[in-house]
């Protein structure tokens, strides 16, 4: 190996040394160390040298109830000399745990030998606590609050019969705002399944026109008060996109109405195939936004729901959207109100 190569080697195992979080390690076969930066001290609490000495200490720090699928994991990639990726929990020193995303990659020479074996580990605790503290909360939400909320409804409605002419108004603004927070509930749900899934986002062809003429009938249905206008028939394309397309315009359509302050809610529903891409506009006659929240109404401020004004559904509308690989963004409606516009790729 040249100077200059073990040069950039130098440099490159120096950066590493100055990440927090990240630990690098190479070795010449499978347990035989060569290299560990700084930052696994940091992760486990052990000092590289210890580990050099004596591997079985790393497989000690592994979490019991994780020991024997990263063991088995490890020993099949090691046989196989083959690229591998898995989270696990390590107990360090203190008896604290923490998560640890681990890659392994098998470098090969010109003759396709195996010459290096490189890891990565990445701390991914603070994630792994997110995600349980969104699935608890999709409990409470999805068990406790809804159902608590489908009881409540259901004893209103049993008042209908016994309230004056003036009282069934209120008792009409009761359900409505009852169902509200019911669907509010549904959201959750989209959202923590979006974030918290393990997995990459599928993206397959969805048909766009029973999509919108779905959600859009089932709106009409949860708003009579309103008056949906379906410009042209939606045209019949197909998108990529994923089952969760569905939530993109029901939560348009929801936000259309109830940030409505005009007397009789006025939601015009359009779009147009322009090029490999399909646009659908919302608008509505509500009280518009102003050009400095534009930007900020999805999260995309911040990229989270700590931006101003920024509600649950329209951060996951321009989650999913942007999954999708399509974009989204307000424009202003005449004379009053506001225009979604979305674009979705047409799917091949």
């Amino acid at each position: 190996m040249s100077n200059g190569s073990l040069g950039e080697r130098r440099d490159f195992r120096s950066l590493f040394d100055e990440l927090d979080g990240i630990a690098l390690w190479t070795a010449s076969e499978p347990g035989e160390f060569e290299y560990i930066s700084a930052g696994f001290e940091d992760i486990w609490g052990i000092s590289p040298e210890e580990i050099k000495d004596d591997i079985g200490k790393l497989i000690e720090t592994i979490h019991p109830d994780d020991r024997e699928r990263v063991r088995a994991n490890i020993e099949e990639s090691t046989r196989e000399l083959r690229d591998t990726e898995y989270e696990g929990r390590i107990v360090r020193p203190d008896g604290s745990v923490r998560w640890t995303l681990n890659r392994q990659v098998i470098l090969r020479d010109e003759a396709g030998d195996v010459s290096e074996i490189v890891g990565i580990s990445t701390d991914i605790t603070d994630q792994k606590r997110r995600e349980q503290e969104l699935e608890l909360l999709n409990r409470i939400v999805r068990h406790d609050i809804r159902n608590d909320m489908a009881v409540v409804l259901g004893w209103a409605k049993m008042l209908d019969n016994h309230v004056d002419d003036e009282g069934r108004e209120y008792l009409q603004k009761i359900l409505t705002s009852g169902e509200h927070v019911v669907e509010l509930t549904e959201v959750a749900r989209e959202y923590v399944e979006t974030v918290v899934s393990d997995e990459s986002v599928t993206i397959e062809p969805v048909p766009l026109r029973s999509v919108l003429e779905t959600e859009l009938s089932l709106r009409e249905e949860s708003f009579p008060e309103a008056e949906f206008i379906l410009e042209n028939p939606p045209p019949d394309v197909e998108v990529t996109a994923n089952s969760m397309l569905n939530s993109v315009f029901r939560n348009l359509l929801n936000n259309a109405v109830q940030h409505n302050d005009a007397d009789s809610p006025r939601i015009e529903i359009s779009c147009a195939v322009l090029g490999d891409e399909v646009e659908v506009r919302i608008a509505d006659n509500g009280p518009g936004i102003s050009d400095d929240h534009k930007d900020t109404v999805f999260g995309k401020g911040e990229r989270g729901l700590g931006s101003p004004g920024t509600g649950i559904g329209l951060y996951l509308v321009d989650t999913l959207v942007t999954e999708y690989g399509g974009i989204i963004w307000v424009e202003d409606n005449e004379p009053t109100g506001t225009v979604f516009v979305v674009q979705l790729p047409l799917a091949a």
